[in-house]
């Protein structure tokens, strides 16, 4: 079904958010009669989430666009266990306090991205440990657990992958799709919640808490995921050689995050432009068929865009200036990584891994094999190069794209 009439369909499909739903009329039936609350769950594993969860938060953005109102879940009580989801290995388990700590880092960025309040399309953050704390074991398995089969959970390729690849899913891990089921459940009773959203690889947790709301309560509910985002050459979204781009200001420079976005391949602009702006779909509409050169105007639109929801619009205009004058004019911006160097000189291999523009001394060795870095204009063939930092910053650069800087530490 693509014949949408409800705004919240409309909007999801227009904009490229919509890969699967359980039930297409039911739901756009319901948006057109009603104030639907829907949530996505994420689990609180670091201080910040990374961009490969922007096409999430955009979508509760766009519920709250259209009218609805955007539940975020934070897994404080799922964080405990772990969803073997797209994992090939058990994840460290935190502790409540580093959980907490999480939670608390991440919903800065929920609050740029959404309105919270107690009105009726007001955003709300609840956490999944105020009823999975609270469990008793074994009455919570005869309740609920009598709905799963071993059967079933073993098909699950989250489950598939690890058996096939003989490595170890712990019993703890092999819960995690009860309880998230369990979460919908919950949040259908404490909130009326009628829709969990999601990428495709939560489609069949998604479905079992459909399926475990409407045996217990009777309630109808829905399900939608997302497409994978991947570029257009196959990768997955927000993997760089540089790491994970964070959302969070203190794991990120707004200049890298800026810089991310400006990097898009030409043929994704388009895509990402609907999925991680609010520009007009005329306006991007005009801007993807841009040829040559001047698909570098859309792509710096994007940057901007894109950085102003995240980081704020000072931050945006001002990465997009460091930009300018580092590539345009080719003098160096005050927004570039930064590395104080202690004692006045640091070896070239150190000073790339410092600034974060390899990952590895490895990775920088190889670089310098390569001819992609440079100190100021000069391109370095020596990996045992000392650079001396006097008075003046010096600019390293790791291909064309990358820049930072060294300043000498105040003595």
């Amino acid at each position: 079904m693509t014949d949408f009439t409800s705004d919240l369909l409309r909007l999801l499909s227009t904009r490229g958010y919509i890969h699967q739903l359980t039930d297409a009329a039911g739901l756009d039936a319901l948006a057109n009669k009603q104030v639907v609350p829907g949530y996505i769950g994420f689990d609180a594993t670091a201080p910040s989430l990374h961009i490969g969860s922007l096409v999430q938060i955009m979508m509760l953005r766009r519920m709250q666009q259209a009218g609805h109102k955007p539940i975020v879940l934070m897994g404080g009580g799922t964080t405990k266990v772990g969803d073997p989801s797209g994992k090939d290995e058990s994840r460290r388990l935190l502790d409540d306090a580093a959980i907490a700590g999480n939670i608390a880092s991440i919903r800065g960025v929920f609050e740029r991205f959404l309105t919270f309040g107690d009105g009726p399309t007001d955003a709300v953050m609840v956490n999944n440990a105020d009823w999975l704390d609270a469990l008793e074991y074994i009455p919570f398995l005869r309740d609920v657990g009598r709905h799963f089969t071993i059967n079933r959970m073993l098909a699950f390729d989250s489950v598939k992958l690890r058996l096939d690849r003989e490595q170890p899913l712990t019993f703890l891990e092999f819960n995690y799709m009860i309880l998230q089921a369990y979460d919908f459940l919950e949040l259908s009773r404490r909130i009326g919640c009628r829709l969990q959203l999601g990428g495709s690889d939560q489609w069949g947790n998604i479905v079992n808490g459909i399926e475990l709301t409407r045996r217990i309560d009777s309630s109808e509910v829905f399900g939608l995921t997302t497409p994978l985002i991947t570029t257009a050459d196959g990768a997955k979204m927000g993997k760089t050689a540089n790491g994970a781009v964070w959302l969070n200001a203190d794991q990120l420079s707004a200049y890298d995050y800026w810089q991310f976005w400006r990097n898009t391949d030409d043929r994704d602009v388009g895509r990402f432009l609907r999925l991680f702006t609010d520009i007009p779909l005329d306006e991007i509409a005009r801007l993807e068929g841009l040829q040559g050169a001047e698909i570098n105007d859309a792509k710096k639109i994007l940057a901007d865009a894109a950085t102003s929801l995240c980081r704020g619009a000072d931050a945006a205009i001002e990465a997009a200036e460091t930009a300018r004058r580092t590539f345009e004019e080719g003098s160096a911006g005050d927004s570039l990584p930064t590395y104080m160097v202690e004692g006045g000189e640091i070896v070239i291999v150190d000073a790339l891994v410092a600034l974060g523009l390899c990952a590895s001394k490895g990775e920088a060795r190889r670089l310098i094999k390569g001819g992609g870095a440079r100190v100021g204009a000069e391109k370095v063939t020596d990996e045992a190069l000392t650079i001396r930092v006097g008075v003046d910053p010096v600019r390293i650069a790791a291909g064309k794209k990358h820049h930072g800087l060294l300043v000498a530490a105040q003595g």
